[in-house]
């Protein structure tokens, strides 16, 4: 682990002689690792490389050579997979059981593009006799992804292997918090034969001057970016001035709805488990509880106990559920929160920070003012709200009253209640009686300024892809 994470373009290593950056584990604070800090000139270099594979080389116009690359990868991911959990725990700090399922995610994800970067198809249509329009589908050219720290295997991969597989060219900014992880992936991918020169090319970064660059360039025609609202709002204004294509997941505050004939066991469990997935540091985790009035003494008890009993701790330590904030400052910001949640509201169950390392334990605190910037805003951290409601319409309108729409659960055990919700819901995914289920073959996106477009999926592939009309008179036999 004490490598030293580098760029990588036009399928070489580069360091530029620039003094590295030390990498933090945030379970410890000690040092495990270096990272080159990049700059705005390398990612244009990056920029004008990956455009000239796309124009030059054949990866756009072969499917099947995509398809292996694609294979290649997740092979790759596959016979690494301990060493990239390995990596995920210490530098993230979650706990190995996540760690070991996000890397597999990547891999799972891999594959399935591969599947079906052979099977992009357009369409055509007879408008007159003898006159065809031919609607063609093509990649749109370079995408820029700009990666996350919170999951930064499956976040890099689920915009990587669309991209790839729709035959795009790609740069990649990869999260300051995370650059070790994201080298050992580079890693693999230089051992992917079938995997052209330029065809992906990543930038490290302290600041956010890459990204900067990269949203302005003209060499990149798509973003696909993962993370908080407000940044994606500066995002898509700055690709504004090149019209550049726009990809967004952003923020959440998914609501969990329960009502009075749920399965309570199996609530507590779900809500639960979503609540603390990253140590909560997740968009889709739960953030707000929204109860039945008339059972909502009962959920309390039964939910604070279930919290409560959540072990935190090393995310090498097996017998810990719960991983560490991704550092120092952010548990301080969520110390903050936890006091002002002490003062607007009424507090179920307090988060304490531990004495070594930036862990925070979860904390549950019920608050009647849907205004209040503790439900409307995305917190990122183990804190949920606990909120009730008398019907379903009252129940709808809580969970519809944020500015997110990204995810939401819902708890019952009538299916006509289940659809009903479902459907009012204003989310991009709705679970019903479960929480956090995600895999490669189910878009994920947001409602509202939760973000733009869809990834994973058949629909992952849209954001990669243009549309062409090919206009063209054979005429008719005999005509």
């Amino acid at each position: 682990m004490t490598k030293t994470a580098r760029h990588f373009i036009g399928g070489h290593w580069r360091d530029d002689g620039v003094d590295p950056l030390g990498s933090v584990n945030p379970a410890d604070g000690q040092v495990i690792g270096h990272y080159i800090p990049g700059n705005a000139d390398l990612a244009d270099e990056a920029a004008a490389v990956a455009k000239a594979a796309f124009e030059e080389s054949e990866w756009a116009a072969s499917p099947r050579l995509r398809a292996q690359a694609l294979m290649e990868i997740a092979d790759a991911l596959d016979a690494a997979k301990d060493d990239i959990a390995d990596l995920v725990v210490a530098e993230n700090g979650k706990i190995r059981a996540e760690a070991m399922g996000e890397t597999m995610a990547g891999v799972s994800e891999s594959r399935y593009y591969a599947g079906l970067a052979r099977d992009i198809r357009g369409t055509m249509q007879e408008v007159a006799p003898g006159k065809l329009s031919l609607f063609a589908r093509e990649a749109a050219g370079v995408a820029g992804i700009i990666v996350p720290w919170n999951a930064p295997v499956t976040l890099l991969i689920r915009s990587l292997a669309p991209a790839l597989a729709a035959g795009c060219t790609t740069v990649i900014k990869p999260a300051a918090q995370t650059p070790l992880v994201h080298a050992r992936i580079m890693d693999c991918l230089t051992s992917c034969p079938s995997l052209p020169a330029g065809v992906v090319n990543s930038i490290n970064e302290d600041g956010i001057a890459v990204g900067q660059a990269m949203v302005a360039s003209r060499d990149i025609d798509v973003i696909s970016f993962t993370g908080s609202s407000r940044t994606g709002k500066l995002i898509q204004e700055g690709a504004s001035k090149t019209l550049k294509r726009v990809g967004l997941e952003l923020g959440g505050k998914a609501p969990a709805i329960v009502f009075p004939d749920a399965d309570l066991d199996r609530a507590v469990r779900e809500i639960t488990h979503g609540i603390l997935p990253i140590a909560g540091q997740m968009c889709v985790a739960v953030a707000r509880i929204l109860v039945h009035e008339s059972i909502a003494a009962d959920f309390e008890a039964r939910i604070k106990a279930a919290v409560a009993a959540i072990r935190v701790g090393p995310g090498d330590d097996p017998a810990n559920q719960c991983g560490a904030i991704i550092d120092l400052d952010n548990r301080s910001r969520l110390l903050g929160l936890i006091n002002r949640a002490e003062e607007d509201g009424r507090m179920i169950l307090r988060g304490q920070a531990l004495e070594q390392g930036a862990f925070l334990t979860p904390t549950l605190f019920q608050i009647d003012d849907v205004s209040s910037d503790l439900v409307q805003e995305e917190l990122f951290g183990p804190i949920a709200t606990f909120e009730t409601f008398g019907d379903e319409a009252e129940a709808v309108m809580k969970a519809n009253a944020t500015v997110y729409g990204l995810a939401a659960s819902v708890f019952t055990t009538d299916v006509s209640r289940a659809l009903r919700v479902s459907r009012a819901v204003r989310a991009g995914t709705v679970w019903v009686n479960a929480h956090l289920r995600l895999f490669a073959e189910a878009e994920t996106g947001g409602y509202g300024q939760s973000g733009l477009g869809r990834l994973h999926g058949p629909e992952g592939l849209a954001d990669f892809l243009e549309t062409k009309h090919v206009y063209f008179e054979p005429g008719e036999v005999g005509g």
